[in-house]
């Protein structure tokens, strides 16, 4: 699946869900839902949902781009002028030390109240305030001239910041939301955006938005999304097949066949997330376990069979990756000279691997693990019970790192308990993706997943530097990113070498894969998703504001 949104548990009751959705959703003859106009979606949730539709929380379920949007949409997959949402047109100075903004005039929220910059300061001034809260590392001063004019200040040039601030920051409502004591945590469990969708009605195991008659852009053509929790991959797989599920993404057997195994669906196949087993790395910042040492870090890369990997995990989907993070297809041109490797290999080298750990200190008990001041060399990997994905591929790790002396065991949690340990660097190894930022860009993959701006101790919150990555040379690039104009190839490059081979050297995030990440659709019932030729927005259901580009797309069949 290659995922970072909520996925679930492996199917246990196949059939008590496919009737759970039969009852929720009713089916046709065809066994198509019954109501034409509701899209019905699988995000891979891991048991009962928990309401929160804030859209700043790390375990929200929904809300980015559906309920509460940004100011434009911009394309992570490729190059595009940047799609209006709430605003208009954006400029920079020549010193990219000032972002002046025009909004839309004709937005209210879902209340009645009329949409103004007002909300858009209160919005950016507020996750300043709440560090947990600023998970893209926002640090300019905003200011409204007028009811349809922002400017945002920043000390120094700042580029960058641009498709973050007007891409991945989710404006929310200053008249309800200067009440919240606690913005940072509170779920919001009635949410009032300027978004197409409005929530219908929610409960654990399934919630439904309907269309926003209201909404500025006219009222979508889909009138409900009906999201579902279900048992885990192979429950969505058996949904799918009855054509109770209208989008997923994730795994189904036999992925290249979905057009004859799914009438009436297809599936899109983009390489984007990349995989990785997560460290809580840094001892400075509270880390505790093996995983600490750089040198076990690195003995894991080499000993993992990527190829084998690939072929019983991802069936075939999955494709290289590098071990500085930088997409091997979509970056190639600023991928680093100055790696020691480009990509991670495909086989595995044991003896690399075994020589990096005896060089650690570490000596091979007659059990054949290694061991070093009297504690063997075992680590626990946390996995979401039902990604079958992932778990197939922690399982098969396992077994090959048996050949280097370390042992690593799995915990298959719920959702919620995985993404809690995962924010608070309660655990030693856990399997996630790694993913982009607003645009097409490894600057944000790097500025959300490696700077220090966005981690914190363990015990504490880090969004989204989970791996807990701290480091001077790498921050101070970052920084000078941003000081320059993406244009500037040959400027940014020097900065792009050192961030790459700085996570190369220290390795928070242990490169396995980059994620084939599927989807299958139903066609017949819809019309307008993205395909090969048109990617006018990543198409995983789980991805977002993507997802709501596409909703605001789709049209059901014959209309």
């Amino acid at each position: 699946m290659f995922l970072k949104a909520q996925r679930s548990r492996v199917a246990a009751a196949g059939l008590a869900v496919v009737a759970l959705i039969a009852a929720g959703c009713g089916s046709s003859g065809s066994g198509r839902s019954a109501d034409a106009d509701t899209l019905v979606v699988y995000t891979g949730q891991s048991g009962d949902y928990q309401v929160n539709f804030n859209p700043f929380s790390p375990t929200l379920i929904d809300g980015p781009g559906t309920i509460f949007e940004p100011l434009f949409f911009f394309n992570v997959i490729k190059d595009v002028e940047p799609r209006p949402r709430l605003g208009k047109s954006f400029s920079w100075n020549a010193e990219g030390t000032e972002l002046s903004i025009e909004l839309r005039d004709d937005a209210t929220w879902s209340d009645g109240q009329r949409f103004t910059a007002k909300d858009v300061v209160f919005t950016l001034d507020m996750i300043t305030k709440n560090k947990t809260m600023n998970s893209t590392g926002y640090q300019g001063r905003a200011t409204a001239v007028d009811d349809t004019h922002v400017v945002v200040a920043f000390d120094e040039p700042a580029f960058m910041e641009g498709p973050q601030v007007l891409g991945k920051i989710f404006i929310v409502p200053e008249h309800l939301w200067k009440d919240i004591a606690t913005p940072a945590t509170d779920p919001v469990k009635s949410p009032v955006g300027t978004g197409p969708f409005l929530l219908d009605e929610f409960k654990p195991q399934a919630f439904t938005l309907k269309a926003n008659p209201g909404y500025y852009a006219g009222e979508p053509a889909v009138k409900k999304i009906r999201y579902l929790s279900l048992s885990g991959n192979q429950a969505g797989a058996d949904a799918l097949k009855a054509g109770q599920v209208d989008w997923q993404t994730g795994p189904v057997p036999d992925i290249e066949n979905v057009e004859k195994n799914y009438p009436g669906y297809k599936a899109i196949i983009t390489p984007m997330n990349q995989a990785a087993l997560f460290t809580c790395s840094n001892a400075e910042l509270g880390c505790t376990g093996a995983q600490t040492d750089p040198a076990v870090r690195k003995a894991i890369y080499y000993g993992v069979n990527r190829s084998q990997v690939n072929a019983l995990a991802f069936e075939g989907t999955a494709s290289e990756v590098s071990p500085g993070f930088a997409l091997v297809r979509r970056d190639e041109g600023v991928v680093s000279a100055k790696l020691k490797e480009r990509t991670a290999p495909m086989s595995p080298d044991v003896a690399r691997a075994t020589g990096l750990l005896e060089g650690a200190g570490y000596t091979r008990g007659g059990d054949g693990i290694y061991a070093k001041d009297g504690e063997p060399l075992e680590l626990t990997v946390k996995v979401v019970a039902g990604w079958t994905d992932y778990i197939t591929a922690v399982d098969t790790m396992g077994q090959q790192l048996q050949q280097v002396g370390i042992k690593i065991t799995p915990q298959q949690l719920s959702w919620n308990e995985w993404s809690d340990a995962r924010g608070r660097g309660q655990y030693e190894l856990l399997i996630d993706a790694v993913q982009q930022g607003p645009a097409p860009d490894p600057f944000y993959t790097y500025s959300y997943f490696f700077s220090s701006a966005t981690t914190a101790p363990a015990g504490e919150i880090a969004n989204p530097n989970f791996g807990r990555m701290k480091d001077a040379a790498l921050d101070a690039a970052l920084a000078s990113l941003k000081r320059i104009d993406p244009k500037d190839a040959a400027a940014r490059q020097p900065h792009f070498d050192v961030i790459q081979t700085r996570i190369e050297e220290v390795m928070p995030y242990i490169p396995i894969l980059t994620g084939g990440t599927a989807s299958e659709y139903n066609a017949e019932k819809f019309t307008g998703w993205p395909t090969e030729d048109d990617l006018y927005a990543f198409p995983a259901v789980w991805s977002r504001p993507e997802n709501s580009e596409v909703f605001l797309k789709l049209k059901p069949a014959g209309r």
